[in-house]
């Protein structure tokens, strides 16, 4: 409880639409807009997806990811950038032939869903360690896959927040680590309240976390209406936290958010509230023993 808590903004996601929320940033403009608002809101990390400008679909496209990048060095911004590898990784059954591959699915070779990290390289990136239901379709992530993910991503000299949404990803991860294919000391990312993983309740977030090595770093967020009692949760068990569009759209009960901003100065409210103190960019870089780089590729 002595030391900062860090808080992430994952600011668009590839889940929620814009006809859910019309304030959803889509383009390169508004998503480092939003990542900016992030930051002066209290956030220290910035989780980035990117989506098609012209459509508001989730997009892989590395222009997209340079677009933002060098918009947010431009505006000077010292936020720590996360740049998302899940996407290329779910499969949706095709109807009647469940072994081909219906509308849908993405899935890619590893090495493709790391591109954009071995090119732009970013402070962090995730490395989702789940293979799970989510909704009609399967994400896949197979633990050679991940191993090919994790090597790139070591070469790249970028840092992986280790994705984890049920209790087998985490022994997993122990696995992995104990191959040395992970570097120590590990982040974490804890997912909480995802349909078919771990639970978004108080005995489940402390069950997660007594399965982490002891030199772990680690994250909660929680989905939708349990975002906020999450960031309490996992800060009072000594976590950081992370908060913004991607996991929810709201405010309040039936209340849609005005933007990534207020979603992470209500997070700053609670930690501040409990007694803690919210991070800066620069000591959540110390946090994490990572050194600052620029945010786009030189």
């Amino acid at each position: 409880m002595l030391r900062k808590t860090i808080i992430t903004a994952a600011v668009t996601g590839n889940i929620v639409r814009p006809d859910q929320h019309p304030g959803l940033p889509v383009t390169p403009e508004q998503i480092v807009q939003a990542v900016l608002d992030s930051e002066a809101a209290g956030a220290a990390v910035a989780h980035i997806h990117v989506r098609n400008p012209d459509t508001g679909a989730p997009s892989m496209e590395l222009g997209h990811y340079r677009e933002v990048m060098e918009g947010l060095r431009t505006a000077g911004a010292r936020i720590i950038i996360n740049l998302t590898t899940g996407p290329g990784g779910r499969f949706v059954p095709k109807p009647g032939a469940p072994r081909e591959a219906g509308p849908g699915t993405t899935l890619l070779p590893p090495e493709d869903r790391v591109a954009h990290i071995a090119e732009l390289k970013p402070e962090i990136c995730t490395l989702d360690l789940n293979t799970m239901y989510s909704g009609g379709s399967v994400v896949i992530n197979t633990p050679e896959n991940i191993r090919i993910m994790a090597r790139i991503i070591r070469e790249s000299g970028v840092k992986p927040e280790l994705e984890c949404f049920d209790s087998g990803d985490l022994h997993l991860a122990n696995d992995l680590l104990n191959e040395g294919v992970l570097d120590a000391p590990p982040l974490f990312q804890l997912v909480m309240g995802a349909r078919y993983g771990f639970d978004a309740a108080p005995e489940t977030l402390l069950y997660a976390r007594g399965l982490l090595p002891q030199d772990a770093t680690w994250a909660a967020f929680g989905i939708g209406r349990m975002e906020f009692p999450v960031v309490a949760m996992a800060h009072l068990m000594g976590g950081h936290v992370r908060v913004g569009m991607e996991d929810n759209i709201y405010i309040a009960r039936g209340k849609l958010t005005a933007g990534n901003g207020e979603l992470v100065a209500r997070a700053k409210q609670i930690v501040e509230s409990l007694g803690g103190q919210v991070a800066s960019p620069d000591e959540a870089r110390a946090l994490l023993n990572i050194t600052p780089r620029k945010t786009a590729a030189a």
